[in-house]
């Protein structure tokens, strides 16, 4: 845990000095490095992966310039024996295939109407809008005075059969699905 939390701090220190153009690409960068993170931290159940060697899939829906950062953050890392592959894709659907979907604000509407699709199948879902884990997002990037903050639903975690670390759940902040309030 001390090296994710030294990277971000090193990152966060970076998105708070940084100037206005190069902000966005440091809290892009820091979103990178929680997305790879996150692999660590999460239990993912055997169907979400057809074979033993297959990689994690980071796929994000939209265009978002986490993509480019995250190629850079996951290139030549491995978590328990998986490598990464990261990928855009255009819609959610069953077989797309992804242990880690991130979606971009601007699909938030879509992520809606297709979420109900991908339940069950051991997808950790991760956006970047207001109220996203609590419309069913499992984790939400939230920035919060200059800093980004975790959002956990818990209810979305075991939905999709996902385990999440104390680790992880001890840095966020823990939200209700809205159906649920």
């Amino acid at each position: 845990m001390r090296c994710c939390r030294s990277i971000k701090l090193a990152l966060v220190a970076t998105l708070l000095l940084a100037g206005p153009g190069q902000a966005q690409v440091a809290e892009y960068q820091v979103k990178a490095a929680f997305l790879y993170d996150f692999a660590k931290f999460v239990e993912w159940p055997p169907h979400a992966f057809r074979s033993a060697k297959d990689p994690i899939a980071i796929c994000v829906l939209g265009k978002n310039p986490v993509e480019n950062a995250l190629d850079e953050v996951v290139a030549g890392k491995a978590v328990e024996g998986r490598t990464f592959l990261v990928r855009q894709i255009a819609e959610i659907n069953p077989g797309c295939n992804c242990q880690i979907l991130f979606v971009s604000s601007s699909e938030r509407k879509r992520f809606r109407t297709m979420a109900a699709s991908i339940k069950g199948l051991g997808i950790l879902t991760v956006g970047e809008a207001q109220d996203f884990a609590a419309e069913g997002g499992v984790i939400n990037f939230k920035l919060e005075e200059g800093r980004i903050r975790l959002e956990i639903n818990l209810d979305a975690a075991e939905q999709s059969q996902l385990r999440i670390s104390s680790k992880l759940l001890s840095l966020a902040q823990i939200v209700k699905s809205e159906k649920a309030r």
